[in-house]
Parts: C-alpha cells; sequence; structure tokens
C-alpha cells in the first residue's frame, strides 16, 4: 500500500550542547503548539537529544494493515418471476436463457464471492484472488465443460463462475505508466454492458447481446496500464464456457481475449473495445444420437421412449444432415467464432447514467452450401429433383453473422428508487445464435458435441418451423422499462446488507414477419412480460 508522505514543517538542528536544544524546541511550540502531533508522547527530556522527523498536524497515522486485511466474503441469494402475457404452450420464453422459464417461481442463485483484490493504488508488487461461486437455476448457463456441468441432475446446479490469481508487477516505462496486471484461472468474460452477477445489473431479464455473447473463459489476461486513461487487455483462453483439456475444451485450439479501455471525464465516460476470437465449434462425439431416446436409423428419426419424435409440432432439434446435433462443415479447430463489442458508459449528472453496447458477432463454420447451393433452398431443391441429394452431398461453410445495439439509461429518483430502461435491436441473420435449451443439461450437451434432442433452434424446416427456410434470419426488438427499488429495512439483521426489488416491463416483438415466441396455440411474432426478482445481498466478512 502507497504510504502517506508527511509534510515536513521543521527540523531542529542538534546543538553543541544540551541546553541549546531544549531552547530551541521550547520557542518552535511557543509559535504553533498545533504542529506537535496529536496524542504523541510528551517532548523528549532536556537530558535527551532530539530525533530527527517529520512533525505534520492531525492524528498518529496508523499502522499498516496486513495483505489479509482486504480479504471480502460477501454474496447474494436471488428468486423471481417471469410472466409472459402469451401463456406459452411449453412455458418456454423465447429469446431469455436466466428467464427462460415462463409463469413459475425460479430460484435464480446463491452467489458467494471470497476475493482479495488488487489495491489500485499498489506502487509495488501486489497479489490477490477470487474465488466465486454460485448454486441455482443461472447456473445451467454458466458451466464451465467438465467441471460439475452434470454433478446435480436438476433445473438448479452447481458450478464455479471465478476462480483466479491476480498480481499487479510494478513494470513502468513508456508502455506502461501504471503497470501491469495479471489474472490467471477461471473468470467472467470482458465482452459487453451486462454481468453475471445479478445484483450488478439493471435488469432481471438479460439483452439478447447478454444471453448469446460469450459468459466465462479459462485462460490467462493482461491488462497494461499504458496511460491514466488507457489500458490494454491482451490474453489467450481455450474457449467459451470452456476448461481445459478433454473434456473441458470441445475443441483443440486456443481463443484470443483483448482489446482497449478508455477512461475519460475524469472518469465519467469510459470506454471498452473488446473481442474474443478463435474456435468454438464442438467434435461431434454422438453424431447418430447412440444411447438417446431420440436417434437416427438410415436417416430417418425414431423414437424409442420418452422424447417426442424429432418432427413433432414444438420440438425441432437442433440437427443438421442426418440429425447430427449442431452439425459444423468445417474443421472444428479452425472454423472463427468472434464476439465484439463496444460498449460506452457515460455518467451524464450525479443521478443520470447512459450505456450503449454494440454488438457484432461472426461464425465462420455455419449455413451449409453444396456446390453453391445454401443449405436454406436445399429441400426445395429436393422437391424439384425428387431426389435427396441435397443434405448428403459434401457440404461447405458459408458463414452467420449477428449484431445488435442496446441503449441503456438509469435515473436516480432518490436513496430508495432509480429508473432504468433500455431499447435493443438484434438482427441474428441466420437463426444461428438465438436458441433455447429447456433440458437440464441441453446447454452443455450442445458445447460438448453430445446429442440435444430437446435443444431448440430456428433455422430448422422442421417441426413447428416445418414451412420456414433453414438458416433465415430474424431481426428482434425489445423494449423494457423498470426500477430498482432498495428499500430500508426495518431492522438491522445480522450479515444481510439490504434488499433489491427489480420489477420489469418487456415487450419483444420482431421487425421481418417473423414469428419466433411461443404462444398459447403456436407461435406469435411478439411477447409481453412482467418480470420481477428480489436479491438479499449479504456479507460474512
Amino acid at each position: 500500500m502507497k504510504w502517506p508522505y508527511l509534510s515536513t514543517v521543521a527540523a531542529l538542528s542538534l546543538a553543541t550542547s544540551v541546553t541549546s536544544a531544549a531552547h530551541a524546541q521550547s520557542k518552535l511550540m511557543e509559535v504553533d503548539p498545533t504542529l506537535i502531533e496529536e496524542n504523541q508522547p510528551a517532548p523528549p527530556s532536556a537530558a535527551t537529544p532530539v530525533r530527527k522527523g517529520k512533525i505534520v498536524k492531525g492524528p498518529a497515522a496508523p499502522p499498516p494493515s496486513a495483505w489479509i486485511d482486504t480479504l471480502t466474503i460477501d454474496g447474494y441469494v436471488e428468486g423471481g418471476v417471469a410472466v409472459n402475457f402469451n401463456q406459452p404452450f411449453n412455458k418456454l420464453n423465447w429469446g431469455h436463457l436466466y428467464t427462460d422459464r415462463a409463469n413459475w417461481p425460479t430460484f435464480n442463485g446463491a452467489l458467494l464471492t471470497v476475493q482479495r483484490p488488487l489495491d489500485p493504488k499498489a506502487e509495488g508488487y501486489d497479489f490477490g484472488f477470487k474465488f466465486q461461486g454460485m448454486i441455482g437455476e443461472d447456473m445451467r448457463y454458466n458451466h464451465y465443460l467438465g467441471v460439475l456441468d452434470y454433478a446435480i441432475a436438476s433445473r438448479t446446479q452447481i458450478g464455479p463462475i471465478e476462480a483466479n490469481l491476480q498480481a499487479h508487477l510494478p513494470w513502468v516505462s513508456p508502455i506502461s505508466e501504471g503497470g501491469v496486471d495479471v489474472k490467471v484461472g477461471m473468470f467472467a468474460t470482458y465482452n459487453g454492458a451486462e454481468v453475471i452477477p445479478a445484483k450488478d445489473n439493471l435488469f432481471y431479464s438479460h439483452s439478447y447481446i447478454f444471453n448469446y455473447g460469450p459468459f466465462i473463459h479459462t485462460g490467462a489476461m493482461v491488462t497494461t496500464h499504458v496511460k491514466p486513461w488507457l489500458d490494454v487487455y491482451t490474453g489467450v483462453t481455450s474457449g467459451v464456457n470452456t476448461s481445459l483439456g478433454w473434456p473441458g475444451d470441445n475443441n483443440a485450439a486456443a481463443s484470443f481475449h483483448g482489446g482497449f479501455g478508455f477512461n475519460l471525464l475524469d472518469g465519467n465516460l469510459t470506454i471498452m473495445a473488446i473481442t474474443h476470437t478463435g474456435p468454438e465449434n464442438q467434435r461431434q462425439t454422438d453424431p447418430l444420437g447412440v444411447g438417446w431416446p431420440v436417434g437416427f436409423a438410415n436417416g430417418t428419426p425414431f423414437t424409442q421412449t420418452g422424447w417426442p419424435n424429432a418432427f413433432t409440432a414444438g420440438w425441432p432439434v437442433n440437427q443438421g444432415g442426418f440429425g447430427a446435433p449442431s452439425l459444423c462443415a468445417c474443421d472444428v479447430n479452425t472454423a472463427i467464432r468472434s464476439f465484439n463489442n463496444l460498449t460506452t458508459t457515460w455518467k451524464a449528472t450525479e443521478n443520470l447514467t447512459f450505456i450503449t453496447d454494440i454488438s457484432f458477432m461472426l461464425e465462420s463454420g455455419w449455413n451449409n452450401s453444396s456446390f453453391g447451393l445454401p443449405q436454406k433452398a436445399w429441400a426445395a431443391a429436393n422437391a424439384i429433383t425428387g431426389t435427396g441429394f441435397w443434405g448428403t452431398a459434401p457440404a461447405y461453410p458459408m458463414g452467420a453473422r449477428a449484431f445488435g445495439i442496446a441503449q441503456y439509461f438509469s435515473y436516480k429518483i432518490n436513496d430508495i428508487f432509480k429508473l432504468n430502461g433500455r431499447a435493443e435491436f438484434y438482427r441474428d441473420n441466420n437463426n444461428f445464435f438465438v436458441s433455447a435449451y429447456p433440458g437440464y443439461f441441453d446447454a452443455v450437451n450442445l458445447a460438448h458435441g453430445f446429442w440435444c434432442p430437446s435443444c431448440i433452434s430456428q433455422n430448422l424446416g422442421t417441426g413447428l418451423y416445418a414451412n420456414r427456410p433453414a438458416y433465415s434470419g430474424t431481426s428482434y426488438l425489445a423494449f423494457t422499462l423498470g426500477m430498482t427499488i432498495t428499500p430500508e429495512l426495518p431492522v438491522k439483521l445480522p450479515y444481510i446488507t439490504g434488499l433489491i426489488i427489480r420489477p420489469e416491463l418487456r415487450w419483444d416483438t420482431t421487425v421481418n414477419g417473423t414469428t419466433p415466441f411461443f404462444s398459447r396455440s403456436g407461435l406469435s411474432s411478439n411477447q409481453g412480460m412482467f418480470n420481477m426478482d428480489v436479491i438479499v445481498p449479504f456479507t460474512l466478512l
């Protein structure tokens, strides 16, 4: 920790006799006795020489704090409900992950964080760590592959969010005026405006940009503090929601994570430009669904027990070719998936803040083509030719794209009420990114490359989407208006530090005539919702 420097008021020179030394000190006290520190011992006797030192006003300097003194243990418990006015027949809120369960209470999670953060004012070497774990229904989407991802067969699951070591290195140079920070281990993504811990977001429901972007990574990140207003981020990870080695990594290639951070207007304007780019497609470990109740024989789906047939209305499965889940017509170690965000936060006044999050997503290994004919035209070509050639012929990827922009505002009315708004446009060009995972293990099964009969994608032309061209796109528009309410607790409770209530109204629609949302009788072009959660923060240390 940086030591406070004491102001020099006077320096007393040793005289050749004890009498002259005592006389000099006495004269100094007569001029201004406040120059002597409060709560200090009496001046030395005439028999004791005065030690050279600095004399300041005010209380005595506190003793240096120990490294462990900044250790904190805290967290929260969150639960809520997402009421969908469409009353979807399958109880699924399309376009949502953490709030995907319609009209039913959700235990989103209990999150515990144990950390010793780096001292932002450190001038020398400094070290820290962070461990953050969660149990709850949100954890279904937050798993590191191979780490407790199948530990609990329930909507409520458990696992780590972060587990990393951190260091500040005082390596000052013309390109690192503030030194360098290093983080190694498991950590949350740097992409986007919204984050995994619920209490750090404006809303209960999440944006499309958050839901279908990266969540967590395993690897190393280096933050170079180039200037007080400029940080440069560089890092390498094993991918999105992955750990290390099989089955923790679903391919054998690394990804790049990095960008730039700008801190302007005395901290009232921050800009983060960040990318996570690298191979994310999974090895196909079970392309024909061997051992699952729904599989494929000679290209024809069959049902043994349990799951509806793959072509049953409402149960389109995420498959390509002859049922291979998420089949990539590519080398999974070279096909690139890139998530890019430009996030600007402007604190316009003491109470008013604006946030703009712009994203662009690219996948190079999808949207298959055979001999120049895109996959969305294969069904029509087979109908004309009377063959099944298209779909069995060699396929090559054309890629998939998505982009979005979300604009937020937050206005603090008083210490209890804060008004929040969000407007978002999100274009999924090929219906590749926006999907649904109603099963307990759908998200991790798909990421592993395992069979996923209940995963739902709209790019298939099967089930409810039988009349929709495969890999056609959807343009989403969503508006959310809500409040953050932090009432004062009537009594002081041990460990409980507050209460957060976040009601919101949300309306989603499409602007290109598609019908992705579920309703009581089928599909709809829009959905209206009332959502609310309650968060109870706590501090143990």
